[in-house]
């Protein structure tokens, strides 16, 4: 796989989903940096593999250009982290990695989803709530912001599973 600063964009838009491997984590790490002022570090994407959390990336044959990680335990699952890469956001990436994540959980039995967003995210708050998702709290100063911190919405959704 190239670097995927050089190749988001190309012609090659043949993108598909599948299972996040740990020789994914560089470049998944470089789409974190340019997407986010903070980061998470390939230390913590390494954890998320080992831990048996759903690890999902969205690439092509050149490139990765959407990431996310969603644990699920107790009926219950937490979006830990979701991106697409800044060139090519507003494409349907988030929305289809999204569903990904929430149709894993669904089948790993959990029956809600719980997730934290920066307060200024706007497009990733309407993501959400286009998925289904509600805000019902917040936490102050919960984001690292350069100095100062920044609150997060606490957003949740029903999944809908039902035992069969």
């Amino acid at each position: 796989m190239i670097d995927p600063d050089l190749s988001v964009g190309t012609s090659d838009n043949d993108f598909f989903a599948r299972p996040m491997r740990m020789s994914d984590i560089d470049f998944v790490v470089k789409n974190e940096k340019a997407a986010y002022p903070f980061p998470w570090n390939r230390r913590i994407f390494t954890d998320c593999i080992r831990a048996g959390y759903q690890c999902w990336v969205i690439a092509n044959k050149k490139s990765i250009a959407a990431h996310g990680v969603i644990s699920v335990a107790i009926g219950e699952s937490h979006l830990l982290t979701l991106c697409v890469h800044p060139r090519i956001q507003r494409q349907g990436h988030g929305k289809r990695m999204l569903r990904l994540l929430l149709e894993r959980a669904k089948s790993l039995k959990a029956e809600v989803c719980f997730l934290e967003v920066r307060r200024s995210n706007i497009g990733a708050i309407f993501l959400y709530e286009s998925m289904g998702f509600s805000i019902v709290s917040e936490r102050k100063n919960y984001y690292p912001n350069g100095g100062t911190n920044e609150d997060a919405l606490i957003m949740t959704c029903e999944i809908g599973y039902a035992e069969s």
